[in-house]
């Protein structure tokens, strides 16, 4: 038997001429108890209010004294859309249920109140009655609940759906900047400069894609899986060194959103360099294509050349066009000379202390990398390379 049937009929007739007030009483307690409903002025929110507490109160006069289930599906979905509104805008679900609560006093009271003006009401019907309004709101409790759960489930398909979107338009690389840029913003990336693509083991995607959540895009292939990052404090060196120890990672280089493509084929490149062993292990770093980009330069990989130069030259990317051609002729002159000042002033027919004061410059752009063979050798191999040092490419932001 349900808790209603219990209820003596005669609570309907005594509730039915305060329906109205009542439902604006349970409302206003409701807007005014609920901090997420106080803060909205919205004449929609005020009327979906209203209908779902209209809703349940006729609902509930109707169940007295009958058998008959809580909510009828046309009631049901005003509940379930109560639920699912709250997720859309974002809301816990703690508000809902604090909300429903306040109903069930609310509307225990008006009942009793009702009653008590017709006859006198005992403990025992009282008891009944409180049995029947919660009973009765755990009913509309349970349907928002659903609701604010399928919309979440929903909400997190279209979010899924829209970040694959993103990750097919990226791995592409030829899609035009406006398809693009509107995929990055329905995953809430607001601009889209650099991307660092990281090739994992295909078992590490799940975690890739937990770990990395709003900052990074995952799509799985065949043998392997590919994670997109955002150029961002998490996708710096020292926190990818971190976070993807001992999960078989490579890093490729970070490229503009459009060689995106190119950046996953030097990852891949600079995997066969180093050989599976050096990929698996619990105490393996992560593998950067940086640090191979001249070894694939001298192999004839163009791609490698072009990113190495945007790595290496990205300090003189602030500077202006002509004064970064002079710069670069001067680096090129001193890297062939062996730092003799005497030779660059004579190889470029221009006085010790111009050449002095562009070699200060160049420390103050490059700094101890100056000072580094490995990083000099790179620089000579990007500055001696025909069309890479003269039109220097853009590094990517």
């Amino acid at each position: 038997m349900t808790p209603w049937r219990r209820l003596s009929p005669d609570l309907s007739a005594a509730m039915r001429p305060q329906l109205a007030a009542t439902v604006r009483e349970v409302a206003d307690a409701l807007t005014e108890a609920t901090p997420t409903l106080a803060e909205v002025e919205n004449s929609k929110v005020e009327r979906d209010v209203l209908t779902a507490v209209t809703v349940a109160l006729e609902r509930f006069l109707e169940l007295v004294g009958t058998d008959e289930p809580a909510l009828p599906p046309r009631s049901r979905e005003v509940f379930t859309g109560l639920g699912a509104a709250e997720a859309r805008e974002n809301h816990g679900p703690e508000a809902l249920l604090a909300t429903f609560r306040l109903a069930a006093r609310v509307m225990l009271r008006k009942a009793c109140a009702a009653l008590a003006e017709v006859r006198p009401v005992d403990t025992a019907e009282l008891i009944d009655l409180s049995d029947a309004i919660h009973a009765y709101v755990d009913e509309l409790t349970a349907a928002s609940t659903d609701g604010f759960a399928l919309q979440l489930r929903e909400q997190a398909g279209e979010g899924d759906r829209r970040r694959h979107q993103l990750a097919e338009l990226l791995l592409r690389g030829s899609a035009p900047a406006s398809v693009v840029a509107a995929a990055a913003a329905g995953i809430g990336w607001r601009a889209l400069d650099a991307v660092v693509p990281v090739v994992l083991p295909l078992e590490q995607a799940r975690d890739a894609r937990f770990r990395y959540g709003v900052d990074g895009v995952v799509v799985e292939r065949v043998r392997d899986a590919v994670l997109l990052l955002r150029a961002g404090p998490r996708a710096a060196r020292s926190q990818l060194t971190d976070a993807l120890h001992g999960r078989g990672a490579v890093v490729g280089p970070a490229l503009e959103w459009s060689l995106v493509p190119e950046g996953v084929r030097l990852a891949e490149l600079a995997a066969g360099l180093v050989g599976p062993d050096r990929l698996t292990g619990p105490d393996q770093a992560p593998v950067f294509a940086d640090d191979h980009l001249a070894t694939l330069a001298l192999r004839g990989e163009p791609g490698a050349l072009a990113a190495l130069s945007t790595h290496r030259l990205a300090p003189l990317a602030a500077v202006r066009a002509t004064q970064r051609e002079r710069l670069l002729e001067t680096l090129h002159s001193w890297l062939m000379h062996w730092g003799s000042r005497a030779d660059v002033s004579a190889d470029l027919f221009v006085h010790p202390q111009t050449v002095s004061y562009r070699l200060k410059h160049l420390r103050e752009l490059l700094g101890a990398d100056l000072d580094n063979p490995a990083t000099r050798f790179e620089l000579l191999l990007v500055l001696a390379s025909p069309g890479l040092a003269a039109g220097a490419p853009q590094p990517a932001p």
